[in-house]
């Protein structure tokens, strides 16, 4: 049971990064097409944040994992 919990915590967060970070790109996609068709503001930051965010959300990812890898092994 426990470790059913665990591999159901794990894939929760990991669509949650994944939406965190979908959504990251989401908005820079939307800022380059908004300096190429219009005015926008903050393009660099909103693409610095969307990596950020996905690198934080692999990390996070790979970590949850073997977290539970390790909860199944024990």
């Amino acid at each position: 049971m426990k470790s059913e919990v665990i591999d159901k915590i794990a894939a929760l967060v990991t669509a949650a990064f994944g939406l965190v970070a979908a959504l990251a790109w989401n908005g820079a996609i939307l800022a380059i097409f908004k300096k190429i068709f219009g005015t926008a503001e903050g393009l660099l930051s909103m693409i610095i944040y969307a990596v950020v965010v996905t690198i934080i959300a692999v990390l996070a990812t790979i970590w949850v994992g073997k977290a539970a890898e390790k909860s199944k092994k024990a």
